[in-house]
């Protein structure tokens, strides 16, 4: 499990040391920066999945994602004693970082622009970020003596008892080091935390329109991870029915749903598909017929009730297209899957947050900002995780 999560110059955050629970409810105004923080997280992500770097070109390339404001804010601009202003040249090299701690191992990686190329080395690439820094260290807090894997530029070295044995000297920029397991000879702990940054997952794609996915049969297979659009929902619900929790899947539909059971019928070719039995009605709803609300609760259990907890679940909004009143239900279903794997919920229903705030568990973040900068209500400088970026 994650105890922190840093992110450093990046869209709206200009430094953020989050602490991190079992199950995180992240909320605050519109613009306060959920969004932003929601997008590192997807961003960390992409490092062990070797995107990072197409991931910003797809946000406008690494200059667009920097931090735009000053490059530090002092008590004066604060109190509004003067107006906010850059002061100068930049003291600092602009980079974007982002990190985070474990009681294991924790990772931190830094990006920045490359340096400007001779004129008979031009490149069509020449904007393309480089991946500046990488470090893996042991436990939560980083020290040089618990750096162990150390990457600077093109070079990757890792601790050897006392000194260090360089791994490889030539790695590309645009290549984290999770892409060169396959050549880091004793290191499993680029390995480790390589697979456990792939086991998150996210959820915010969930569509319900007339033409989603999620409403056609489709041909079922075992599937203990829904796919993150909700293609394979039918194939999904039945094998939580056969080997995963089936008791709980019913009483999510009976919680939210009072008097209405779940059934998924397999047809004539293989094909799954959602039977939906109201009272009063004659026959059973297909996905079809269903209301977007009722298809995207449909959704959310069966992500939440995978036989196949991930390392961590993430959920921007999950309220979307949802009936307030079906929130306390939700509520109840993630606290509960909090209870198998780390889980982070983006909000900013109010019905949702007070039933999620209900668990003492629940590790509430709330966001504002102050002068352009996402910071978390309340926290103060000793309330900060402890928390050194690599030198």
């Amino acid at each position: 499990m994650l105890s922190t999560l840093a992110v450093a110059h990046y869209r709206s955050i200009n430094q953020l040391v989050m602490p991190l629970g079992r199950l995180n409810l992240i909320t605050g105004p519109n613009g306060s920066g959920k969004s932003n923080l929601y997008k590192a997280l997807r961003l960390l992500a992409e490092t062990a999945q070797g995107g990072v770097v197409n991931a910003l070109a797809r946000e406008g390339g690494l200059d667009s994602t920097f931090w735009a404001g000053p490059e530090a804010i002092s008590r004066r601009m604060l109190s509004g004693e003067v107006p906010v202003q850059g002061g100068g040249p930049r003291k600092k090299v602009s980079r974007l970082r982002l990190g985070f701690a474990a009681e294991d191992f924790s990772y931190a990686i830094s990006l920045g622009l490359p340096e400007p190329p001779p004129p008979m080395n031009l490149s069509a690439f020449a904007l393309d970020p480089e991946i500046k820094r990488e470090c893996i260290w042991a436990g939560a807090a980083y020290r040089r003596a618990s750096l162990l894997v150390d990457r600077a530029g093109p070079m990757i070295r890792a601790r050897e008892g006392r000194g260090w044995d360089v791994l490889a000297q030539h790695t590309p920029t645009f290549d984290s080091l999770f892409d060169q397991v396959g050549s880091l000879r004793g290191s499993p702990e680029v390995l480790m935390l390589r697979e456990h940054i792939r086991g998150w997952r996210f959820y915010d794609h969930f569509r319900t329109d007339a033409e989603a996915p999620a409403r056609r049969t489709q041909i079922g297979t075992r599937t203990p991870v829904l796919h993150h659009d909700g293609r394979d929902l039918p194939a999904a619900l039945q094998t939580i029915v056969e080997i995963g929790d089936p008791e709980a899947l019913h009483q999510a539909i009976s919680d939210a749903f009072p008097g209405c059971t779940l059934k998924i019928s397999a047809e004539l070719g293989g094909h799954f598909a959602v039977e939906f039995y109201q009272h009063g009605l004659l026959r059973p709803l297909s996905a079809a017929e269903l209301s977007d609300g009722t298809l995207r609760y449909l959704l959310l259990v069966a992500a939440l009730l995978t036989p196949r907890p991930p390392t961590m679940m993430v959920l921007n909004e999950p309220e979307t297209s949802l009936h307030p009143d079906l929130l306390p239900a939700l509520a109840r279903l993630i606290i509960l899957a909090s209870q198998r794997c780390q889980v982070w919920v983006v909000s900013h229903a109010s019905r949702l947050i007070a039933a999620l705030e209900q668990d003492p568990e629940c590790n509430a973040i709330r966001l504002q900002k102050t002068l352009g900068q996402t910071e978390i209500v309340g926290q103060g400088i000793l309330d900060e995780p402890v928390w050194h970026w690599p030198d």
